[in-house]
């Protein structure tokens, strides 16, 4: 096991800090207090640098909110992560691995500008914080909407090197989208460590339980 965890972190160091997971399937409307949401995902990060080019990382998952008030929600989100192409590191090769985050999501500007705090874990220690501003702009009164989202990624690991920052481009498509989302997404992410660059498409369903307030 604990060879298993060495191998990882020298993987993620040499794809430049702790597996870059930067989608959010997600705009700025809160879920309600005592409201759940459940949004499950698939995510592709094509990972370009100086050094490893064309590798491929996909991470399938689920996030779940919970609204603590009309105002924060709390975000959990598991992702399965597995690597295709070993960006020169051949001895490692393809290697699944998990990656858990949680945080608060705080309203700004109701139903349009929101604060999502996540931490995230990968193999048990503590990776990344990623301080995140959501956005919704309504394109059809519940039906279509722009989600465009920034983000800092502070890397804590200390197998990590290096911030990075990232923009995503969502839509939700529905024809009630406080209730269920389709929601499409493209990113992108620099990391200030080796000028690299990452890029994103994710796919996820955004539906409602609701619970008597």
């Amino acid at each position: 096991m604990k060879k298993s965890i060495l191998l990882l972190l020298s993987l993620l160091t040499a794809i430049t800090g702790c597996a870059p997971l930067f989608s959010d399937m997600q705009g700025a409307r809160l879920v309600g207090k005592r409201q759940f949401e459940l949004t499950p995902g698939y995510s592709s990060v094509a990972m370009v640098s100086q050094d490893y080019k064309g590798g491929v990382a996909n991470f399938a998952g689920l996030q779940a909110a919970y609204g603590l008030s009309d105002q924060v929600d709390l975000r959990f989100r598991y992702e399965h992560a597995w690597l295709k192409e070993s960006f020169q590191v051949d001895e490692i090769g393809d290697m699944p691995f998990n990656i858990y985050s949680i945080g608060p999501k705080i309203n700004v500007v109701r139903d349009r500008v929101s604060l999502f705090l996540p931490m995230l874990l990968i193999a048990e220690s503590l990776a990344q914080f990623q301080p995140t501003f959501l956005f919704t702009v309504p394109l059809a009164p519940r039906q279509v909407e722009f989600n465009p989202s920034v983000k800092y990624l502070f890397n804590l690991c200390s197998a990590c090197s290096g911030n990075m920052v990232a923009f995503n481009f969502g839509m939700a498509f529905s024809n009630d989208t406080s209730k269920w989302a389709i929601r499409p997404e493209y990113g992108v992410l620099y990391s200030f460590a080796d000028s690299g660059r990452f890029s994103n498409f994710s796919i996820g369903l955004s539906f409602k339980m609701s619970r008597d307030r």
